[in-house]
């Protein structure tokens, strides 16, 4: 008889423990002056966040029979990178932001100095991890995984759509520019989580047609989810500052569609990535249950 599977919240939970592990283990604090630096990189990556991108990771690997500590790995390096891009939007000279998971951004506990390199060092922690033999055997994998990050990191991915927001109150951006940008800044970083699964996998590329699907619509469908939040949550539970972008003049799903609209695209888009995933039955069950928390989630 197969195990019982996981519930949503069961798999949050394992997770966000074995992701806190994995870091520990990745960051011993060294006995010399770079102490502070690598206490910082802690703070930004232990204890906190919700863990989306490396349960996408260990969802996807699972389907196709991965072992759970290389995939465990390979969500660590997703989240290196996503937690070095909050750190450095954190600061002044991005969005000047307080308050980060319900508690003090890094540069307002250290210092902008060491927020900057923790950062940095974050972002190529990511591909150290990559490249370990303990993420996979295979040195064609690794090096698939270390491409698929990197694109998805880079001015063709997050960082490219970062730029694109902070234009954007220079500009008069329509729907489909709208989406663009947020396929980039929030979208490449959960694609390339499902892709990197597929790759831990060995999936050829032409088989991961479907997860590409269900990727790019749970990344349009997250980023309505997080602008309905910004004008309708609880600061309390977000544990950030939320009415920012109408307060900067940002053009978002909610200010050109309207709230109902919004709503109704992302649960139009949560539907549809289940849809794709239809062939794997229950197996996937995980991933349609994490599309539809990315639209229900309150922080």
């Amino acid at each position: 008889m197969s195990p019982m599977p996981e519930t949503l919240a069961e798999a949050f939970a394992r997770v966000q423990e074995d992701v806190d592990a994995a870091f520990d283990a990745y960051l011993p604090v060294p006995q010399d002056t770079r102490a502070r630096l690598v206490e910082a990189m802690r703070y930004a990556v232990i204890g906190g966040g919700k863990r989306v991108r490396p349960l996408l990771v260990c969802s996807t690997a699972r389907l196709f029979g991965v072992d759970r500590d290389a995939a465990v790995a390979a969500g660590c390096a997703v989240e290196a990178i996503h937690a070095y891009s909050l750190i450095h939007d954190d600061l002044p000279c991005m969005d000047d932001d307080d308050m980060r998971h319900g508690k003090p951004t890094l540069h307002k506990v250290y210092d902008d100095a060491t927020a900057v390199l923790a950062g940095d060092c974050l972002h190529a922690l990511a591909f150290d991890i990559l490249t370990m033999p303990g993420t996979s055997s295979d040195p064609f994998v690794r090096a698939e995984l270390v491409a698929t990050l990197a694109k998805a990191s880079g001015h063709e991915g997050m960082a490219g759509g970062q730029m694109m927001d902070i234009v954007s109150d220079e500009e008069q951006y329509d729907i489909r520019q709208v989406t663009r940008l947020q396929q980039l800044k929030t979208g490449a970083l959960l694609a390339a989580s499902v892709e990197m699964g597929a790759i831990l996998g060995k999936v050829p590329p032409e088989g991961r047609t479907h997860l590409r699907a269900y990727a790019r619509d749970i990344g349009l469908a997250f980023q309505i989810a997080d602008d309905l939040l910004d004008v309708e949550g609880d600061e309390a539970k977000a544990g950030k500052a939320l009415r920012k972008d109408e307060g900067q003049g940002k053009q978002t799903f909610v200010t050109l569609m309207g709230r109902d609209k919004a709503r109704a695209q992302a649960e139009m888009l949560v539907d549809q990535a289940g849809e794709h995933l239809s062939s794997y039955g229950s197996d996937a069950q995980a991933l349609v249950e994490l599309a539809h928390f990315i639209v229900k989630r309150d922080h």
